[in-house]
């Protein structure tokens, strides 16, 4: 069984094709996050976006994001929603329907079709780490940002779930490769390439399972694990049982973002 890194471009295309395993992650952290704020509160909640500044968020997915905040980006001057994924976009756009503030673009970071200095903030969600060419995405991100803007991106730690499941699942040397491309470990130095001031904030959170079916159902949703679907769903729920406490699976989840504001150099 091996654990794949995911930033390879048609590997990651294939994954968000459509919405459907996107789905299937959102509801099972929404369902077992031990932090009911939400991640997704947690990160609009660090955002200062003032009233009439043009917004672009790279890799929008579903735009789960912006769902019931229409009075926040009704005080936008525009946001412009990105993914590489048409199916995704189409689904954000189902979400959020057509608004006089929101645009919908098929785009790639590492080469964006927007002029320079064009945004005050550009927003990256847990889609850095999937970035063949991360340098260049950024250098795209510091071009397009204007000279006083600022970039948010979230992403995961190297001390996640995914990491206990290896172990849970004797994965090792060849056969573990977790994608590590952008994380909070080294998100940071990535960062410095373009950027001048760098903070990095936590999100404290874990997972309280206490349905092995859910955590099965999600495990074979997620392009990293996909090894894991040659196992027998029974010996997959054995395997996870043996880790459990009457009946409850916990797990630790590592996740923040960076602030980046400011030229390197």
């Amino acid at each position: 069984m091996q654990i794949g890194s995911s930033n390879n471009t048609e590997a990651v295309k294939e994954q968000y094709k459509t919405s459907n395993g996107l789905d299937t992650r959102i509801s099972f952290h929404d369902k077992y996050s031990t932090n009911k704020l939400g991640y997704g509160n947690w990160i609009v909640s660090n955002y200062q976006i003032s009233a009439g500044m043009k917004v672009l968020e790279l890799g929008c997915g579903t735009g789960s994001l912006w769902i019931g905040r229409d009075e926040l980006i009704s005080q936008f001057g525009k946001l412009v929603l990105t993914d590489f994924s048409e199916g995704m976009l189409d689904t954000a756009r189902k979400n959020l329907g057509e608004k006089d503030q929101i645009e919908y673009r098929v785009a790639d970071i590492q080469d964006l079709p927007f002029e320079d200095n064009s945004f005050d903030v550009v927003i990256a969600n847990s889609m850095l780490y999937h970035v063949p060419d991360i340098n260049k995405g950024i250098s795209e991100v510091r071009r397009v940002l204007k000279d006083d803007g600022t970039f948010y991106c979230a992403t995961l730690g190297e001390n996640n779930f995914v990491e206990q499941l290896a172990e849970w699942f004797k994965l090792s040397g060849e056969n573990f490769n977790p994608n590590h491309n952008f994380t909070m470990q080294n998100g940071a130095q990535k960062l410095k390439t373009a950027f001048s001031e760098i903070e990095a904030r936590i999100y404290k959170d874990s997972l309280h399972i206490t349905d092995i079916d859910d955590l099965v159902s999600y495990l074979t949703s997620l392009a990293s694990l996909k090894a894991l679907n040659d196992v027998p769903v029974e010996r997959l729920k054995e395997i996870i049982a043996e880790h459990a406490v009457n009946g409850v699976v916990d797990l630790p989840k590592e996740y923040g973002m960076f602030i980046a504001r400011g030229y390197a150099g």
